[in-house]
């Protein structure tokens, strides 16, 4: 990545990431462009223009066949010959640094032979057949994915509208962003020959949609530069304080960042571990979010200590070692090899105290977790290629029963490319792109049959449900996390378990208030285009009108049959509304006021309550009378004819309602009260298995009121 990183938008001599850059220096564009306007060299030969892509190519791929890249910067500099770039510079020197951006960071040659001709088609008069022609149908595909759509032809959309065609292009080859996140970051290097607005212009952009695609392909290297670029144009002021905040700790006498690393590598050394023990500088942004989170930093915020090793054993031997010698914070453990990042990130995170209150943040990882974490798919190589046969006896990318394994179509991909079809106009599909992208953390919820769905952190179960059955979901009237029962509003967590419970009902419908939790586009957009669709949609059955609950300290109704026996001669007996005790329940009695005896459940709470306030306990007891009267509250789902069905079960037990109370539904939920007399109290558990057998219904359970002592 050391292509001419000139941009007049950055002062000063250090540029943002320079620190981080070491070994081959510099490459001089402007030599480089005087070399291509030499011309085509023989063929037996590779041109000396793209020496340096040559040398990062082969440092990654040594039997690479490089007579593609010969044969591409031999059309690409032809075609662009004549052509300049704003800032005077021959225009072939662009191509050729989006190419060495590539190849060093470790991509294969197919994806480097159309990131030489990725302006071809654009700007010269080559065409699509012509590359399919002499490089195949990969490189035209590629080519074609990153060429803008004409303003000529879309006006005002063909922004949106090409990053439209660029993701669904993603969506069959995810080199197809790789290319043009390497093409962002060199114009982005550049950018300062152009006017101050368009500076701006390009880097929000940037900012909104760029950088939240190079962070969910998990290239770091791309991502961190673009950040610190956008950085120095958005916000100079903050960018040229967290410049000077990096130089005066580079000019400080001591470094205490130096002086942990060397404590880590006498720790491992001792410990007989071989490692890298090196030391990784944040950029410019990552310094600024640290001084607004600490304030004034210490010399250890400056950068991170981190430590490479062979084996995935050995990264946990390590931190083993670290914990043990030194001080850790054990606040700041994170383990992302055991479960990985969304972008295939893994490494693990930890920090470690010096008396001094110096703390450095650690990070363990082994070389090809470091590569992964660097350049995210770019180091996949050619994820679409035949699996070799190591892959395909190891644990390699190979083919499962039959279809290919791709590790580049995450969920986010997946939701993005399922919503953008359902976006109405250009002006939707920009809005909600940068919206989505805005998600700055994915969770993983796994469904019943052992099947995950990639949500955005913050999803609710009404995103879980359009995710997994698309507009199907429509029908959705409840959900089960882990388990248990909860509203579709319920927000999820990494690893929850979610069963969605669909109705059989074909005029289901979705409710208004599933548009304040939905948080994924692909789910506002179906609710929104339903809805639009129905001006006036009945999103609940009408229920009954509820009748006035009773007050929770109001006399609970002796049922009649029941006989309860007063160890206390002349007491008047009442059951409890709180705990609504039937037999055989196991009961217990206070005397009140009045010469009245309450009797409640043993298991109520309200009993410990009535012993602290130092009530006399009465003994009591069932009589021989079987009949009893019972309040039962019940949960559903809105659906039709639900009361009909819910009484019908109950009068088949041969049970009578006394009263019946049906809460107004919130978010397709109904709450029912009934108060009933049954014949005989053991038909209870019968009659409550009846009951949550109705379709639709989730739980009924013995009404158990808040209740007052008197």
């Amino acid at each position: 990545m050391s292509a001419e990183a000139t941009n007049p938008a950055t002062p000063g001599p250090m540029t943002p990431g320079a620190q981080r850059r070491r070994g081959r220096p510099r490459i001089d564009l402007r030599r480089l462009g005087r070399a291509a306007l030499l011309g085509p060299t023989a063929r037996d030969r590779l041109p000396d223009a793209i020496g340096h892509v040559v040398e990062a190519h082969r440092a990654h791929h040594p039997d690479a066949d490089l007579d593609p890249l010969r044969r591409a910067y031999v059309l690409a500099e032809s075609s662009h010959r004549g052509q300049m770039r704003k800032s005077g510079e021959p225009y072939i020197t662009h191509p050729l640094a989006v190419t060495l951006i590539l190849a060093e960071l470790g991509a294969e040659t197919t994806t480097l032979t159309a990131s030489l001709l990725h302006d071809t088609v654009e700007d010269t008069e080559v065409t699509l057949d012509q590359v399919r022609e002499e490089f195949g149908e990969e490189v035209r595909y590629l080519v074609d994915g990153v060429t803008k759509l004409e303003k000529v032809d879309y006006g005002a959309a063909a922004e949106p509208e090409t990053f439209r065609k660029m993701l669904v292009a993603t969506g069959s080859d995810v080199r197809v962003m790789s290319i043009k996140l390497a093409d962002r970051l060199h114009n982005m290097r550049t950018l300062g020959v152009m006017r101050p607005e368009k500076q701006a212009r390009i880097a929000k952009v940037t900012r909104d949609v760029l950088i939240p695609l190079a962070e969910r392909l998990g290239v770091q290297a791309l991502k961190t530069e673009l950040e610190d670029l956008v950085f120095a144009i958005l916000h100079p002021e903050e960018y040229a304080h967290t410049r000077e905040l990096i130089l005066n700790n580079a000019s400080r006498a001591d470094d205490p960042l130096a002086e942990i690393a060397e404590e880590v590598r006498v720790v491992l050394r001792e410990a007989g571990l071989q490692a890298e023990v090196l030391i990784r500088p944040r950029h410019f942004v990552s310094v600024h979010r640290v001084s607004r989170k600490r304030g004034e930093l210490r010399g250890s915020d400056f950068g991170r200590v981190l430590v490479l090793v062979n084996e995935d054993a050995d990264c946990y031997g390590v931190l083993g070692e670290l914990h043990t010698c030194l001080t850790p914070v054990v606040s700041e453990f994170k383990d992302f090899i055991a479960v990985p990042k969304f972008n295939l990130y893994q490494s693990l995170h930890t920090a470690v105290a010096r008396t001094d209150g110096q703390v450095a943040e650690v990070l363990i990882r082994t070389h090809q977790m470091h590569n992964v974490a660097e350049a995210g798919v770019i180091a996949l190589g050619n994820p679409y290629a035949p699996p070799s046969e190591e892959q395909t006896d190891g644990a390699g990318a190979g083919s499962v029963d039959g279809e290919r394994a791709d590790p580049t179509r995450p969920g986010w991909l997946s939701r993005l490319l399922d919503w953008q079809e359902a976006a109405p106009d250009p002006d939707t599909f920009w809005s909600t792109l940068r919206e989505d992208l805005a998600q700055d953390r994915e969770i993983t919820v796994y469904r019943p049959d052992g099947g995950t769905l990639g949500l955005p952190a913050g999803a609710s179960c009404v995103d879980a449900a359009y995710a997994q059955y698309g507009e199907d979901a429509h029908a959705c009237i409840g959900a089960r996390v882990n388990g248990r029962l909860v509203r579709l509003s319920t927000v999820l967590s990494d690893g929850d378990t979610v069963q969605l419970l669909m109705g059989q009902d074909p005029t289901s419908e979705p409710s208004r208030e599933w548009l304040e939790h939905a948080h994924t586009p692909v789910a506002r957009i179906a609710i929104t285009r339903w809805l639009a669709a129905h001006p006036s949609p009945a999103t609940q059955p009408e229920a009954p009108a509820a009748t006035p609950r009773p007050s929770a300290d109001a006399p609970a109704a002796r049922p009649a049959a029941v006989d309860v026996v007063v160890d206390q001669p002349g007491a008047t007996v009442r059951l409890a509304g709180c705990c609504t005790p039937v037999p055989p329940d196991d009961v217990t009695g206070f005397a009140v006021r009045g010469g009245v005896v309450t009797v409640h459940r043993v298991a109520c709470s309200a009993v410990a309550r009535m012993k602290g306030l130092g009530r006399t306990e009465v003994g009591v007891r069932w009589g021989d009378t079987a009949g009893c009267r019972v309040t039962l509250f019940v949960e559903s789902f809105g659906r039709p004819h639900l009361l009909a069905d819910l009484t019908e079960a109950i009068a088949l037990e041969g049970v009578d309602i006394v009263s019946a109370t049906v809460e107004p539904p919130s978010q397709q939920r109904v709450r029912h009260t009934y108060t009933l007399q049954l014949p005989d109290a053991a038909h209870l558990p019968a009659l409550m298995r009846a009951m949550r057998n109705v379709p639709g219904v989730f739980d009924v359970g013995r009404a158990q009121h808040q209740t007052t002592t008197t």
